[in-house]
């Protein structure tokens, strides 16, 4: 059967899906560019005229899944209700479930940024949005009087390293720690950080 023929923009997305899904199957330092162009049924000179090198398609890889977990978050943090639901909702969201592909995508990209300036790059700009959207929240949620927090940023980056910590334990050692447990501590983080212990069941 005759392939259908995509405009740059489709095909350069069919690669970074696939590109993805090879990462998560065989990690960073084993994915190469043959893995990518044999999954999809395409030549390597294909995918390298879309992403001049391995390391480009990683990084431009790792910077589409994470651009839609990212727009998912903004969902969750931008709905018509108090910042305080919205922070819970996000924290609950954030916690691996399942087979938890997007935090082995991360966990990966983490490694591999050590030794790849480029993917460092693209990591590091992900992670300061992610922050940079709860802080926003926080922000809002203390101008509205909903709590007291004289540092956003700050509450922030402690919430995110827990959470990021708990994750990589979690996906990394699986069984070690349930979701359910992962989420009260990270919920009762948040409680503590924005001065509401007394609630934290509740919202």
């Amino acid at each position: 059967m005759a392939r259908v023929r995509l405009s740059v923009a489709e095909r350069r997305e069919e690669l970074l899906r696939a590109a993805v899904e090879q990462i998560e199957v065989r990690g960073v330092a084993a994915v190469r560019i043959a893995d990518v162009a044999s999954v999809l049924g395409v030549s390597n000179a294909l995918v390298l005229y879309h992403f001049s090198s391995k390391e480009k398609l990683v990084a431009a890889a790792f910077s589409y899944a994470a651009e839609a977990d990212l727009a998912h978050l903004r969902k969750l943090l931008t709905r018509r209700t108090t910042a305080v639901r919205r922070l819970r909702a996000a924290v609950r969201w954030y916690a691996p479930s399942g087979q938890a592909k997007g935090w082995r995508l991360w966990i990966e990209g983490w490694a591999a940024s050590l030794r790849d300036p480029a993917l460092r790059e693209v990591a590091g700009d992900l992670d300061q949005q992610w922050k940079a959207e709860l802080a926003e929240v926080i922000e809002e949620g203390a101008a509205a009087g909903e709590f007291h927090c004289d540092d956003p940023v700050s509450v922030a980056w402690r919430l995110t390293a827990l959470l990021d910590g708990l994750a990589v334990q979690m996906t990394s050692y699986g069984g070690t720690l349930s979701q359910a447990t992962m989420v009260r501590w990270t919920e009762e983080a948040l409680a503590r950080e924005l001065g509401l212990e007394h609630s934290v069941t509740t919202g």
